[in-house]
C-alpha cells in the first residue's frame, strides 16, 4: 500500500486548512501523563525502527519506486472513493515523488533512556517549505506504532527494578534476574507487529523470551547479532497438549520419560497443573527424585493456574496443607537445596519453578515478598510475563500525544500551543521551539527558545532527507535502560 494512505481520513486535507503562506510545522511526541502508580518516567524506545522501517523503506519501495502516474492514481481513487469528488488534489504527492525521499528532520534523545512525564521524547519537522504539511500527516502512523515499544519498555523495566530489588536482598545469583522475567506475550498480542515491537522492548530489560521473531527485529532494526551476543533465549518446554497425550493415569510416566529419555540433560520445563499439580508435587516427583538429581541439568515445574501468588508461595490460610505450603516449599521438602550467605533458601539447582499466568506488577512484588518471608530467594522461580501484562495498556497508558508547537507562515514564526479550559491540565502543550536539556541526571523540557537555542540542547538529529544519521545498537539500549 501506498505510505501515504497509513493515515486517518481527516489528515488529508490539512495541508489546505492551514493558513496561506504557511512553511514549516514543528512537533514533538510527549508522554503526557501515567496511569500507572509511581512510574514518573517512560523509556524511550521504537523510534529508530519506525524511521527505517517506514520512512525509509516503505516509502522507497511502495512510493518512490512505483510509477508516479500508478501511485498517484491510486492515491486519487482512494481519497475520491473515501470522501467523495474534492479539492485536496494531488499535485503535492506528485512533487514529492519526484522529490525522491521524504524531507523531515527528525530529532531525539537516545533510545533506552528514561523520559519524565511531560518532556518530548522527539521532535520533527519538515525540511522543505512546500512539503509543510508532511509532518503532522504522519502523526496518526508514528503514533500507531511507537506508544507500545515505549509502554512495554517501560513496563519492562519495573518488573526488573522489582526482581534486581528483591535478588540483591535475598539471592547468591542476582545475574539471574536477566532469564527471571520471561516474555510469553507472542500470542494474545493485537496481530504480529504488536508482538514484535513489545517483545522486542522487553528484551531491552531481559533475555528470556518465547517470542523468537522478536530476536529477529532487533537484529534488523536495532544491529543486534544473536551469534555473538545473547539477544534472546529459551528452553525446552511442554504444553497441557503433550501431557493430556500421555493420559492422566500415566502421567508419572510422561514425567519420568520426558525427564530420563527425552531430555536427559539440560533445562526442561513442565506443565504440571493439567490434572493435580499437588500430586505432582508431592508423589510423582518424590519418586523421581533420583532421576533429576542425576540429571546433567534442571528440571523447571509450571503451574498454570489459579491464583499465582498462593500457588507458588503458599496460601497460609488454606486447611489444605499442600495449598498452604505452596510450590516452592513442597520442592525444598522434597529436593532440598542450601542457604545462602544473606540467611535465604535456595532450592537444588536440579530443580525449579515457572509461573507464567496472569502475572502483574504488583503479583510479581508480592510473589517476591511472599517468598523473603518465607525465607525462601526471589530467584526461586521464574515468572512469565504475558499480554495480560503487555496488552492490557493504550496510548493512554502514558498520554502520549505528537502535538505541533511552532510554525512559519511567511517567512514569520508563529509559537503556538494548545490548552483547553476543560482539560485537567493532561493536555497542555509545550509552547513554540523547543530544547531537552540534561539535569541531575534527567530531562527537563524548556520551551520558547530560538533556532540557536533548539540546537544546543539534548535532542541529536537521527534523521534528516532520507539519511539515518544515528543507527543506535540493542547492546547500547540495554546499557541505557539498565542505568
Amino acid at each position: 500500500m501506498n505510505p501515504l494512505l497509513y493515515t486517518d481520513g481527516y489528515k488529508l486535507d490539512h495541508r489546505r486548512q492551514y493558513p496561506e503562506g504557511t512553511t514549516l510545522v514543528y512537533s514533538n511526541w510527549t508522554p503526557r501523563k501515567s496511569r500507572i502508580e509511581g512510574v514518573e518516567e517512560v523509556v524511550f524506545f521504537g523510534l529508530q525502527y519506525f524511521i527505517k522501517k517506514y520512512i525509509i523503506r516503505d516509502f522507497q519501495q511502495n512510493f518512490f519506486d512505483q510509477p508516479k502516474e500508478v501511485v498517484c492514481a491510486r492515491y486519487s481513487r482512494r481519497v475520491n472513493n473515501y470522501l467523495g469528488p474534492n479539492q485536496v488534489g494531488i499535485k503535492h504527492i506528485e512533487d514529492l515523488h519526484d522529490l525522491g525521499y521524504i524531507p523531515m528532520v527528525f530529532k531525539a534523545l537516545p533510545e533506552g533512556v528514561s523520559v519524565p512525564i511531560r518532556v518530548p521524547m522527539f521532535t520533527m519537522y519538515n525540511t522543505l517549505s512546500e512539503f509543510f504539511w508532511l509532518t503532522n500527516y504522519f502523526e496518526t502512523l508514528l503514533s500507531a506504532e511507537v506508544w507500545l515499544p515505549c509502554n512495554s519498555a517501560t513496563i519492562a523495566k519495573q518488573y526488573r527494578k522489582i526482581l534486581d530489588h528483591y535478588a540483591a536482598e535475598t539471592s547468591s545469583v542476582p545475574e539471574f534476574v536477566d532469564w527471571q522475567g520471561h516474555d510469553f506475550s507472542m500470542r494474545g498480542m493485537a496481530g504480529l507487529e504488536a508482538s514484535l515491537i513489545s517483545s522486542a522492548a522487553h528484551l531491552l530489560s531481559f533475555t528470556g523470551s518465547d517470542t523468537i521473531p522478536a530476536i529477529d527485529f532487533l537484529e534488523e532494526y536495532y544491529g543486534a547479532n544473536s551469534d555473538e551476543e545473547l539477544v534472546g533465549g529459551s528452553v525446552a518446554a511442554t504444553e497441557h497438549s503433550v501431557m493430556s497425550m500421555g493420559t492422566l493415569n500415566a502421567e508419572e510416566e510422561t514425567f519420568r520419560r520426558l525427564i530420563t529419555e527425552v531430555y536427559p540433560g539440560g533445562i526442561v520445563s513442565i506443565v504440571s497443573d493439567t490434572w493435580d499439580l499437588w500430586k505432582v508435587l508431592t508423589e510423582y516427583l518424590p519418586k523421581l527424585k533420583e532421576e533429576v538429581l542425576a540429571r546433567d541439568g534442571r528440571v523447571v515445574v509450571r503451574p498454570d493456574s489459579g491464583d499465582p501468588v498462593d500457588i507458588i508461595c503458599g496460601d497460609p490460610d488454606s486447611y489444605n496443607e499442600n495449598v498452604r505450603k505452596g510450590v516452592i516449599q513442597l520442592l525444598w521438602d522434597t529436593f532440598g537445596g542450601t542457604v545462602n550467605d544473606k540467611g535465604y533458601k535456595e532450592l537444588d539447582p536440579h530443580i525449579g519453578a515457572i509461573y507464567g499466568d496472569s502475572i502483574t506488577l504488583q503479583r510479581a512484588m508480592n510473589i517476591c515478598e511472599r517468598l523473603k518471608k518465607n525465607g525462601f530467594a526471589s530467584t526461586n522461580v521464574v515468572l512469565g510475563i504475558g499480554s495480560f501484562t503487555y496488552q492490557y495498556n493504550t496510548r493512554d497508558t502514558f498520554g502520549f500525544a505528537m502535538k505541533a508547537t511552532y510554525g512559519e507562515v511567511n517567512g514569520e514564526g508563529r509559537e503556538i500551543f494548545k490548552d483547553p479550559i476543560t482539560d485537567d491540565g493532561t493536555k497542555k502543550s509545550a509552547k513554540g521551539l523547543i530544547k531537552i536539556e540534561e539535569q541531575d541526571g534527567g530531562y527537563v523540557l524548556v520551551d520558547q527558545v530560538n533556532w540557536e537555542e533548539e540546537a544546543r540542547g539534548a535532542l541529536v538529529e537521527v534523521y534528516r532527507d532520507g539519511n539515518l544519521l544515528v543507527d543506535q545498537k540493542l547492546s547500547e539500549i540495554r546499557e541505557r535502560v539498565k542505568a
